[in-house]
């Protein structure tokens, strides 16, 4: 089952080189603050079937005190978005 678009993932990315298939669960970690935890998704920056790289921009989200991208932790291809434009998405 996949998590709920209010999920902390907004977006799947499969590593292109080392383990071929591996998915990998990209999420926001935090948004700089203990106090937010959670923003509202404002755009994807890639699409599914996308090749991404090592700190490449997926996406970006907005809270109330500041605006966050969400760089891939690894290089591959976007295989899902967890979640759409407008969502909120929580940090964890």
């Amino acid at each position: 089952a996949k998590p709920a678009p209010s999920a902390a993932a907004p977006a799947a990315a499969a590593p292109a080189s080392s383990s071929p298939g591996r998915i990998i669960e990209q999420g926001i970690k935090d948004f700089g603050a203990e106090s937010i935890t959670e923003g509202t998704l404002m755009e994807f920056r890639k699409k599914v079937g996308d090749s991404v790289a090592k700190g490449e921009v997926l996406a970006v989200i907005e809270t109330d005190k500041v605006s966050v991208e969400l760089n891939a932790d690894e290089a591959g291809v976007i295989r899902e978005l967890m979640a759409k434009p407008d969502d909120t998405v929580k940090a964890g």
